[in-house]
């Protein structure tokens, strides 16, 4: 299966960078997410107020993840029924996008009022799934979970074999368990969002997330 190489530690900011296409049926990877990058002038202003590159690492993704993800003044939902699917490039995501065991950062088309919500879309065997996966919301293989780690924030964007990793805290999240917690300090697992084909052949949404974004909520 196809596999992309983990950031190194000098970008480890919870974001992710795109890799251009070549050309040749690339492929973006769960690591394809530069909306969600921090810019250096915010690294600037973190280290003024911490005093330092440790405390920097810890709170760099966080504050990313946390601020960029929708407009300040954005209230509604993040998906809805019939909002497609789309890559970093605004492509709709059709059926044949992924083969199993790949992943991919997508987000909502874009509408008023949200900047960005960073989504983790994978694929596995359809029977690979179990745990506390909604099936119902799976469609084809595909599963779709939030980004956005439950325990500060940061961005899922490191794996271990098909383990997702927040590479802030080393949470560990499980795609073919519902994306339950298997290790680190989160407190929820990843909230999935339910999905299927459109009659058009592309990914869509049938409603919104099935709990809290990011810290907090139940």
């Amino acid at each position: 299966m196809h596999q992309e190489t983990p950031n190194t530690d000098d970008d480890c900011d919870g974001c992710c960078s795109d890799c251009p296409d070549d050309g040749e049926g690339y492929r973006p990877s769960i690591f394809s997410d530069t909306r969600a990058a921090l810019q250096r002038r915010d690294y600037a202003k973190l280290l003024a107020t911490v005093g330092g590159m440790t405390a920097v690492g810890s709170l760099a993704a966080p504050l990313a993840g946390l601020t960029r993800v929708f407009e300040r003044s954005y209230t509604g939902p993040v998906y809805s029924d019939g909002i497609y699917l789309v890559d970093g490039e605004g492509n709709r995501i059709t059926e044949s996008a992924l083969s199993e065991g790949e992943k991919l950062t997508v987000f909502p088309e874009p509408r008023p009022g949200i900047e960005k919500a960073p989504t983790l879309l994978v694929r596995h065997a359809e029977d690979a799934y179990g745990g506390e996966t909604k099936t119902e919301y799976t469609v084809g293989g595909y599963a779709a979970y939030s980004k956005v780690c439950t325990h500060a924030g940061c961005m899922v964007s490191n794996e271990e074999g098909e383990t997702l990793v927040c590479p802030c805290h080393f949470g560990k999240f499980d795609p073919t368990a519902g994306a339950k917690v298997v290790g680190g300090p989160p407190p929820r697992a990843l909230p999935q969002l339910p999905i299927t084909l459109s009659s058009d052949g592309y990914l869509i949404a049938t409603g919104d997330f099935n709990g809290t974004v990011g810290p907090g909520g139940d």
